[in-house]
């Protein structure tokens, strides 16, 4: 049986050093948070090899006394705690008193420092946590540390660090977090001879993030400020159309201190919610003042992680600084053009080449076919149609497809005699419904707008000056109001309205009587499904009843759907369903506003009348809330007479 001993010092200082010391960035945090708890407002860091081989970290802090000197290089000395009590309210970045310890004891450590009220700084050398020396020195106020071959007593976790780039990318990410949190700070980072990071210490937060990510991503945020109660928030957050692949951007810090939180990450979502693309998430920088009594930041060996007393309040600051944010200070967006203008004299050799070789080579004139048939593919759906006069089937035993659902017309609507119905949805703001009915003969295919449908306009839209130039690609609308162009998404721009008007709905269940009210047959089990959340579908206007053993019979819809959307709407409630049902409850019903709305609402590719184009024109005209459709992507976006105008060599004309 192996006997119990006790370890020697160096080897338990080694294995400590483990839980502190991971990396070269590492190293460099914890040195550089001392220097931020030091008072510094210049520190620069520079590193060798991914830092790996050489660390310099130098401040204008307040300095360490030479009787402190070798004192602070023992494990759990420190000078921001005192007592059990200080605890529980940290208000500095670093205070264990393991780091110098540690990273004395895997590495070679120079230190020169000098407090304001010393005549000498201090010089003190120790090695793999041996002191080698200790003497006077001249050196400015502050604290300069070299921590040269890290891990050169321990081979074993020398081989498990990465290529020097990678190492060297980390240090740079823990620099920007920092530069971040301090604005006021200025810092310097050199990587092999080379300065890569310079922020001014202005104090501005703005500064800081255009240093370190930018111009470009500077030039897409929104400030945030909020308070709710004794915690606030400030910063900055991105606008929905500059929302990234991934998280990485979400820069949360507490007092200062860069964390990690799913509170605040699940906050920003839900902010952002249907303003962005599905797979995009917001970013930004943003600071939380928080009492330090109702924090734990003694949580973590790197203090990233943190335990609030009160988690929804952290959620609740999150949520409605970003949003309110959003809602003041997101605005539509204009064309980002490059001006590539040529010089007159280019021009002018130009045309005149042009002009030569038009005289020597004529080309062939072909005929312009007009009559171009467009060819329409059917609609793709899980549903199996069955013709009005059939009966639908309820026999559990017939085989059905993925969905599980047949279809079939309960109800046969009366025929209008020489007439047919075309339905087209038009927002207008001021009915009970986004959607009209326009009565069409046969022979005229082209709808012929209603009058009501201007007349239903409030005044203060309707007055809007604008001129429909045309329609792009029968999806984009260009909208000429006053020195501007408006180009519009038209699916996209009334799919939002028809979004928002069903959340204004949605406690009184509106819902449009079908005339031919649709009887789906489907598995069992998706049959007691549906009929399970038979309230839930109430609430976002969907009627459905019991039509056999394994049917269901759908009565009302809202808005106007074709049977076909019908068809795709309930096999897609079926499958999310089926799927998980808590997450449909977690959701509220936006989810299945989306579908509903992007169905309902007008399609790209296909005519609309120019009444319907000019009702929609001026209401996103005039509302510039209507920025995004409910999947995320941009309604309309400017383009300023002055932009053209440089494009084509006016400007200053």
């Amino acid at each position: 049986m192996a006997k119990i001993h006790v370890l020697d010092k160096h080897t338990a200082e080694l294995i400590a050093a483990g839980e502190v010391v991971e990396r070269p960035s590492s190293v460099v945090k914890e040195m550089v948070e001392n220097a931020v708890d030091a008072g510094a407002t210049n520190i620069t860091i520079e590193i060798k090899d991914g830092g790996i081989s050489y660390i310099r970290i130098s401040d204008n802090g307040c300095g360490i006394a030479k009787d402190d000197v070798p004192k602070a290089f023992l494990r759990h000395a420190t000078s921001k705690i005192l007592a059990p009590s200080d605890l529980e309210a940290i208000g500095t970045l670093g205070f264990r008193g393991e780091a110098l310890a540690s990273i004395a004891a895997v590495s070679r450590v120079e230190i020169l420092t000098k407090t304001s009220e010393e005549t000498f700084g201090t010089h003190y050398i120790i090695e793999g946590g041996e002191e080698k020396l200790l003497d006077d020195a001249g050196c400015p106020n502050g604290t300069t540390f070299v921590i040269q071959d890290l891990f050169y007593n321990t081979p074993a976790r020398m081989k498990f660090l990465k290529k020097n780039v990678a190492e060297g990318n980390a240090v740079s990410d823990v620099i920007d977090r920092l530069a971040l949190s301090h604005p006021e700070i200025s810092f310097k980072l050199i990587r092999d001879g080379k300065q890569t990071l310079s922020t001014p210490g202005d104090g501005k937060l703005l500064s800081a993030i255009h240093a370190v990510y930018g111009s470009e991503f500077a030039s897409s945020l929104i400030p945030v400020s909020y308070k709710n109660g004794d915690i606030t928030i400030s910063g900055y957050t991105c606008m929905p159309v500059a929302a990234r692949k991934n998280r990485s951007l979400q820069l949360f810090y507490i007092n200062g201190r860069f964390v990690k939180t799913g509170t605040g990450s699940a906050a920003l979502q839900e902010a952002y919610k249907n303003a962005i693309m599905v797979g995009k998430f917001p970013a930004g920088v943003y600071h939380l003042q928080f009492p330090c009594d109702q924090i734990d930041v003694n949580v973590h060996p790197a203090k990233i992680e943190v335990r609030f007393s009160n988690e929804r309040a952290i959620f609740d600051v999150v949520y409605f600084g970003v949003k309110s944010a959003l809602e003041s200070g997101d605005k539509r967006p204009t064309f980002d053009l490059k001006t590539m203008v040529p010089a007159t004299s280019q021009i002018t050799s130009e045309t005149s080449r042009l002009k030569r070789a038009s005289s020597a080579f004529q080309l062939p004139q072909k005929p312009i076919n007009h009559s171009v048939t467009p060819v329409q593919k059917p609609i793709q759906t899980k549903f199996h149609m069955v013709q009005p006069n059939e009966t639908p089937i309820v026999n559990e035993n017939r085989l059905l497809n993925d969905s599980g659902f047949s279809v079939s017309n309960a109800t046969k609507a009366p025929a209008m005699p020489g007439k047919s119905v075309s339905k087209s949805f038009v927002p207008s703001v001021s009915g009970t419904s986004l959607d009209v009915v326009v009565e069409t003969t046969k022979a005229n295919e082209k709808s012929q707008p209603s009058a009501q449908i201007v007349e239903e306009i409030p005044e203060e839209i309707s007055n809007v000056n604008l001129r429909i130039i045309g329609e792009a690609f029968k999806t984009y609308v260009l909208v000429e109001v006053d020195n501007r162009i408006l180009v519009m998404d038209k699916h996209a721009a009334h799919e939002r309205i028809l979004f928002d008007r069903l959340k204004e709905r949605e406690a009184t269940g509106h819902a449009q009587i079908l005339l031919e009210p649709l009887a789906l047959t489907m598995r069992k089990e998706d049959y007691t499904l549906l009929l399970d959340n038979k309230e839930l579908l109430e609430q976002a206007g969907i009627l459905i009843d019991s039509f056999g053993e394994t049917s269901v019979r759908v009565v009302a819809v809202p808005m106007n759907l074709e049977n076909e959307d019908i068809c795709l709407l309930m096999d897609e409630i079926t499958e999310k369903l089926r799927r998980n049902s808590a997450s449909v409850m977690a959701d509220r019903l936006d989810w299945l506003y989306h579908s509903i709305a992007c169905r309902s609402a007008v399609k790209g590719g296909y005519r609309t009348s120019d009444a319907e184009l000019m009702t929609l024109a001026k209401r996103i005209v005039k509302d510039e809330s209507i920025l995004y459709c409910p999947h995320g992507r941009p309604v309309a976006m400017w383009l300023t007479k002055t932009q053209l105008e440089k494009q084509f060599g006016r400007s200053g004309n």
